[in-house]
């Protein structure tokens, strides 16, 4: 063999090796870069939802408020409440040109049957009426509005009129006691039983207009602010007229301060002033 000739080959040999190599290097990283399907990257795990709080059941709604009426342009606002109600009036009695027609609770008005009317206390209330110039009394329920006449306190139906003896007079004076609502009738030998209700106590403040316009509401109330304590407007819906917006001012804790403030609205000119029961 000719040494000069192996070292040849062996240069050759070499040689060919790297560019093998070097092939097989670039067919490496092409591979590597090609486009191809990758495997998805690995997806989080989705959380649980946190559970949800229960719905809060809504209270039962209270019983809406005694709205205000009004009866020839002068609002009265019935009463919430009837423990240890007492007053003493006129009592006057009505009669055969009602009989027939609806009360003010959606009865029939029986000029016979024993009931009566009272501008505020609330419907269906047991009272006692005495006729205080004979002596005479009797239980009977409030089932109408009225008497819309000044200086009197409640009217009677033609029945009750007459046991008490108002027929003949046509007025009396008499004591009215609320008894509260009945809850268990009477039995042979025993008096009914009455769940009383708070009349006389309570928080008494007095309304001396409404207005459509809450505007004229407003400038009412900024007039009487500098006369008057708890002076402000109260909105609330009426039957008859809608959204309206009453200016109320002072309080009282009785029943008779109450009816000694109203007067004084009166005197100074608040003719249509009228107790309301918050």
């Amino acid at each position: 063999m000719i040494p000069g000739a192996f070292r040849g080959r062996a240069a050759v040999s070499r040689t060919g090796a790297l560019i093998l190599a070097g092939w097989l290097l670039a067919a490496w990283i092409l591979a590597a870069c090609a486009p191809g399907v990758r495997p998805a990257p690995p997806v989080p795990p989705v959380p649980e939802p946190a559970p949800r709080p229960a719905e809060p059941v809504p209270a039962p709604a209270s019983p809406p408020a005694p709205r205000p009426y009004a009866i020839d342009g002068r609002w009265y606002q019935p009463l919430a409440s009837s423990h240890g109600y007492v007053e003493q009036g006129l009592a006057s009695w009505y009669g055969k040109q009602f009989h027939g027609r609806p009360t003010a609770s959606g009865e029939p008005y029986d000029m016979y049957a024993v009931s009566a009317a009272h501008k505020t206390l609330p419907l269906g209330t047991w009272v006692r009426v005495q006729n205080l110039e004979n002596g005479r009394r009797m239980d009977l329920r409030i089932n109408d509005r009225g008497p819309f006449v000044e200086g009197r306190i409640i009217d009677l139906s033609y029945g009750a009129a007459r046991d008490l003896g108002v027929v003949e007079p046509g007025t009396a004076r008499v004591e009215v006691v609320a008894l509260g609502r009945r809850s268990v009738e009477g039995r042979a030998g025993q008096p009914p039983v009455y769940t009383p209700m708070d009349y006389d106590h309570g928080n008494f403040t007095f309304q001396v207009g409404a207005f459509k316009d809450p505007a004229n509401a407003y400038r009412l109330r900024d007039r009487l602010a500098a006369t008057y304590r708890n002076v402000h407007v109260t909105a609330y819906f009426h039957a008859d007229h809608g959204q309206l917006y009453g200016v109320r001012l002072g309080r009282a804790t009785t029943l008779s301060e109450a009816d000694r403030f109203k007067t004084e609205l009166r005197a100074a000119g608040f003719e249509g002033a009228f107790t309301i029961a918050e």
